[in-house]
């Protein structure tokens, strides 16, 4: 049953990478609310002469979209970097219409992710403790329908006007009310995922990621994300063509939700859930450093054999 007259505006950041945007929007032309919807697309400039052909090809594509109840493109002159990019675009959308999903150009949605986001937007749109709606979960088993966790998330997300006006663009002042709070250890889920140095390293310009200023940003007040059971999003950026991609990686392919399920629950953390997560952030770690070990087992056994 639609519950709602006017549906969250859909911002959808693209780059360099036509198959993947193709991708994107495809997955989001088959929701029943697409149609209902009005789509925002923000497409950066070339940074480097390598990427000339690619960004061209990419506003050829998006200029065509249709099936939707209305698309902007918004075409940079300049490169503005992702991070810029985002905060700009989802401030802009979001004071103007007082909510907002967000999408970058590698993740393909379930058919029923505009129906999760919206109904989960207008249930929740009360609540001061709810920062976002997110729809993509790690592959965990066993998770409730729907569940809350400290922070906030970047893949395939939704929030409101008043939420993101918490968001701190200033890292170290971040950083330093984390530490001054001694709290690193908590929000890097018991020292298993390294948000914190996340921070540390956009503060020192090794990377760029608002999202990493979003999550802290919630996380110090203490609000929430909701999540679903089961994935409204695969994230299919894990690849060469990845802007901040160094390895291809399956770790976080998830099998797509093919029902709608949304019901009202609690708003507090579930500690199961968190520590679910936590869970399999630590198997993140071993893996990953399994396969280093395996890396330099390989090339030592090269090197000898030549």
């Amino acid at each position: 049953m639609k519950t709602h007259v006017v549906y969250a505006p859909i911002v959808l950041f693209v780059y360099n990478r036509p198959y993947h945007t193709k991708q994107t929007v495809e997955s989001l032309q088959k929701n029943e609310l697409a149609s209902e919807s009005e789509l925002f697309i923000y497409s950066d400039a070339v940074k480097d002469g390598g990427s000339v052909k690619k960004v061209s090809e990419v506003r050829e594509y998006i200029r065509s979209i249709g099936g939707f109840k209305k698309v902007t493109v918004i075409e940079r002159e300049k490169n503005w970097g992702l991070a810029n990019s985002v905060i700009d675009g989802v401030t802009t959308i979001v004071n103007k219409y007082g909510n907002i999903i967000v999408l970058e150009d590698d993740l393909v949605t379930s058919v029923y992710f505009l129906q999760f986001m919206n109904d989960a937007l207008f249930m929740y749109k009360n609540e001061p403790k709810v920062a976002s709606i997110h729809g993509y979960i790690y592959p965990i088993n066993n998770l409730p329908d729907t569940f809350f966790i400290k922070g906030a998330d970047c893949w395939g997300w939704s929030t409101w006007k008043d939420k993101w006006k918490i968001f701190e663009s200033d890292g170290q002042k971040l950083l330093d009310e984390l530490e001054s709070k001694k709290l690193e250890k908590e929000a890097d889920f018991n020292g298993n995922y390294n948000y914190t140095k996340m921070l540390k390293d956009q503060i020192n310009g090794n990377n760029n990621s608002w999202a990493i200023r979003w999550y802290i940003s919630t996380f110090l007040k203490n609000m929430v994300t909701l999540y679903p059971g089961k994935s409204y999003v695969q994230n299919i950026g894990h690849d060469s063509e990845g802007t901040h991609c160094v390895d291809v990686v399956d770790i976080y392919k998830v099998e797509i939700q093919q029902k709608f399920i949304l019901g009202q629950i609690k708003v507090q953390e579930n500690i199961k859930c968190r520590k679910q997560m936590e869970q399999f952030f630590y198997s993140i770690k071993v893996s990953l450093l399994q396969r280093i070990k395996s890396k330099i087992v390989r090339e030592v056994l090269r090197l000898k054999i030549f």
